[in-house]
C-alpha cells in the first residue's frame, strides 16, 4: 500500500487523512501535545466550552457532511434564533433582518436603530438609485475600496469591519474583495446596484436552515471523532522541520520529537499546515512557493472564556452576543453569549453563564501583549458597559491564538495560484488549510480532501 504523511493535525490535516482512508497507510505529524489547530474544547468552571472555532459552516457541505461521516450526526445543532447586534455609540443595536455580510437590502429598514447617523443613512440609501460599473473579472480591490463608494465609508465602518473582525480579525481597507468576501465579487461582477443585487440574491436563495450548526459537547469533539475514524498513525509532539528528496523519488521527512529526531519516509506528503510553516519545510525544494507562502500575513487573537453564577449574577444578557466596530476604539471585538446561544450548554450547566469575548485584529498585536489578568480586566470592563453589571465571573479562561489568522490582501487568489503552480512541479506534495481558499472550517475539511485527491495524481 502507498504511504503519505500528513504534517500538520488541526481539521484540515486530520480531513485530508480521512480522504486517504483505505488507499493509503497514513501517518500524521502534529508539533502540539493536541490534536485538533483551532477546534478546542477545554472546561471552565466544569463545563465543557470551545476556546476556538465554536460552530462550523451550514451553508456549505463539507463540514456537516464530514461531521456526519464520523458519527457527530445526531449532535449537531442549530444555535439560538437572535439578530445580529452591534455594539457601537455606547448601546447595543440589533441590525435588521435581511443583510449580506452587514450590507442591509432593505436599507431603510435602519432608521431609528442608531447604527448610522441620518447622513450615512441617506449615503446608504442612495445606493439603490446607483448604476455602478461591473468589477471586471480579473481585477481585485479591497472591500473597503469596493464599499465606500457604493454605500459610504459610514456604513463600511458601521456594519462591514465588524463582520470581517469576527471571521478575518482583518480590516476592510487590508482585505481582498474577491477572497474575503467572494459572494459580494461575484454580485460586484454584473454591476447596477449592489443593494438591489444582494436583495434579489437573497430573496431567490434565502436559506432556509441555520447558517451554521454547533456540535453537543462542543466542536472541538468534531477533530477527535475524525482522528477515531480515519484509521491513521497520529503522532503528537512530533515537529517536522526538513523534507528531503530521495534517491528513489520517496520523501523524507525529519522531525522532532521529545525522544530525539524521527526519520520517516512516504511516497507522498500533505502539508496541511499554516503558511509561514509550509514556506520554511519548502524553502530548499520551491523557492517561488516559499516565497509566496512567506509573504501571507496573519493576525493573532485572545478569547477570553468566562463563567458566573446565575445565583449569584446581578443581571444576565439576552441574545447570543454581540459585534464590535474597529472605529469605536474598543479593546474587545465581539462577545458571545454561549449559555443563551447553545441549548446544550444551557442544559449541561444550567446554574452557570457561561460566555467568551475575542479581542485581537490584524495590525492591533498591542492589545495581545499584556498578561492575562488584564484581558480578563479589560473583558469584564467592556462586557459590563456594553451588556450591564453581571458582576464578577467565578471562572475565567484566557485562549491564545498567535498567528492564527490568515489574512487574504489583494491578489490574494492570484498569489494562491502561483503557490498551487510551484508546488504541482513537487511530485507527492501538496498543501491545504486555512491560507488559500477560505478560514472557515468547511473550507479547511474542502482543501484537505482534495490535497489527499490530488497528492497521488500523476
Amino acid at each position: 500500500m502507498r504511504e503519505a504523511i500528513v504534517i500538520g493535525g488541526g481539521i484540515t490535516g486530520l480531513a485530508a487523512a480521512w480522504q486517504l482512508r483505505g488507499t493509503a497507510d497514513v501517518t500524521v505529524l502534529e508539533s502540539e501535545r493536541r490534536i485538533g489547530g483551532k477546534l478546542h474544547t477545554a472546561t471552565i468552571g466544569g463545563t465543557p466550552v470551545d476556546t476556538g472555532a465554536e460552530s462550523i459552516m451550514a451553508l456549505r457541505p463539507e463540514a456537516v457532511e464530514l461531521a456526519q461521516e464520523v458519527g457527530l450526526g445526531p449532535d449537531l445543532c442549530d444555535p439560538a434564533t437572535a439578530p445580529t447586534t452591534v455594539w457601537t455609540d455606547d448601546a447595543l443595536r440589533p441590525m435588521p433582518a435581511g443583510h449580506v455580510l452587514g450590507i442591509p437590502t432593505e436599507p431603510r429598514a435602519l432608521a431609528g436603530t442608531g447604527l448610522l447617523s441620518d447622513e450615512g443613512l441617506e449615503r446608504l440609501c442612495q445606493e439603490e438609485s446607483r448604476q455602478s460599473a461591473p468589477l471586471p473579472r480579473d481585477a481585485d480591490i479591497s472591500v473597503a475600496a469596493y464599499l465606500r463608494d457604493r454605500i459610504g465609508q459610514e456604513a463600511v465602518d458601521r456594519l462591514v469591519e465588524p463582520m470581517l473582525g469576527g471571521v478575518y480579525a482583518g480590516r476592510a481597507d487590508q482585505l481582498s474583495l474577491r477572497s474575503a468576501m467572494p459572494r459580494l465579487a461575484a454580485v460586484a461582477e454584473h454591476g447596477g446596484s449592489l443593494v438591489g443585487a444582494l436583495r434579489r440574491v437573497r430573496a431567490a436563495g434565502a436559506p432556509k436552515a441555520a447558517a451554521v450548526q454547533g456540535v453537543r459537547g462542543g466542536t472541538g469533539r468534531l477533530p477527535l471523532a475524525v482522528a477515531r475514524s480515519c484509521g491513521a498513525r497520529i503522532l503528537t509532539g512530533t515537529r517536522a522541520d526538513e523534507l528531503q528528496r530521495t534517491a528513489s523519488g520517496r520523501w523524507r521527512v525529519r522531525a522532532l520529537t521529545a525522544d530525539g529526531p524521527l526519520v520517516m519516509e512516504a511516497d507522498a506528503v500533505i502539508l496541511a499546515l499554516p503558511a509561514f510553516a509550509a514556506a520554511e519545510l519548502l524553502r530548499g525544494h520551491s523557492p517561488a512557493a516559499h516565497e509566496e507562502l512567506g509573504l501571507i500575513e496573519h493576525a493573532g487573537s485572545a478569547v477570553v472564556t468566562m463563567a458566573f453564577d446565575r445565583s449569584r449574577a446581578s443581571f444576565l444578557p439576552d441574545g447570543n452576543g454581540f459585534l464590535v466596530p474597529p472605529a469605536d476604539g474598543r479593546t474587545i471585538k465581539a462577545a458571545s453569549f454561549l449559555t443563551n446561544k447553545w441549548g446544550w450548554l444551557r442544559e449541561s450547566a444550567p446554574g452557570s453563564f457561561v460566555l467568551r469575548v475575542s479581542i485581537g485584529r490584524a495590525g492591533e498585536e498591542a492589545r495581545l501583549d499584556v498578561p492575562d489578568r488584564h484581558l480578563i480586566r479589560t473583558a469584564i470592563s467592556e462586557l459590563h458597559l456594553a451588556a450591564g453589571r453581571m458582576g464578577e465571573p467565578t471562572a475565567a479562561r484566557v485562549t491564545r491564538w498567535d498567528r492564527a489568522l490568515p489574512q487574504y490582501g489583494v491578489g490574494h487568489a492570484d498569489r494562491v495560484a502561483r503557490i498551487r503552480e510551484a508546488v504541482a512541479k513537487l511530485p507527492g506534495i501538496d498543501v491545504c488549510g486555512a491560507a488559500y481558499e477560505g478560514v472557515g472550517v468547511a473550507a479547511c475539511v474542502a482543501t484537505g480532501r482534495k490535497a489527499a485527491r490530488r497528492v497521488f495524481e500523476g
